[in-house]
């Protein structure tokens, strides 16, 4: 596995929402490590630091070594619960992984070469469907991103996630079909060949009645 983000934990001898709350006033965020067939631990992080990492905007989908004295837990967030009103960190779920622990996490969608794309150069609409898409992955080896090329794409086709050429080792978490990631819409007012053709057939149908 390589280098890790570090965060630094306190060990929880006691739990509960009081002692949560305590911790809160502190400056500390209560959290927890659970997973891989072991006892789960009960820690605290200073806030302050756990809010630089959330800032990041990958919190969720990043692999951390949080530091517990002497002792180092690869962990995986799994689920992160905020204050209804400050947004603040209220607790933190974390999953221990290995190398070669598969895990499901949401990988962000690049398009590429939007600028090129044949239908939106004529004037269609980039549809996002998915931003992201959860992938099965090697803890280890995370993809940032997945990414397409949309140069061939013209109005009215869709991305399918058989578009992409996924990470090795990678594969999405639906597998019973082959998903859209993305559409080229027609803009609402049509394509100016759109337009024409409709202009070309109500003179034809104006011919068409004055010869009758």
């Amino acid at each position: 596995m390589s280098e890790n983000a570090i965060l630094i934990a306190e060990t929880r001898d006691r739990v509960g929402k009081g002692v949560s709350r305590a911790l809160r006033r502190e400056g500390r965020t209560p959290a927890v490590i659970y997973g891989d067939k072991k006892e789960p631990v009960s820690v605290s992080l200073e806030t302050k630091e756990l809010v630089k990492v959330l800032n990041t905007g990958a919190f969720m989908s990043t692999i951390y070594t949080v530091q517990v004295g002497k002792t180092n837990y690869n962990v995986l967030p799994r689920d992160l619960q905020l204050h209804p009103v400050k947004d603040s960190p209220v607790h933190v779920d974390f999953l221990r992984v290995s190398a070669k622990s598969l895990i499901a996490v949401n990988v962000p969608v690049h398009f590429l070469n939007e600028d090129k794309c044949v239908g939106l150069v004529r004037g269609g609409v980039l549809n996002v469907v998915r931003h992201e898409v959860e992938m099965l992955v090697p803890a280890g080896d995370i993809p940032e991103f997945l990414e397409i090329d949309l140069s061939e794409f013209d109005i009215g086709s869709s991305v399918h996630i058989s578009d992409f050429s996924l990470p090795k080792g990678t594969e999405p978490t639906i597998t019973d079909r082959d998903f859209t990631v993305a559409t080229i819409a027609a803009p609402s007012g049509g394509t100016d060949e759109e337009e024409g053709g409709e202009a070309d057939a109500e003179a034809s149908e104006g011919e068409s009645s004055e010869e009758s």
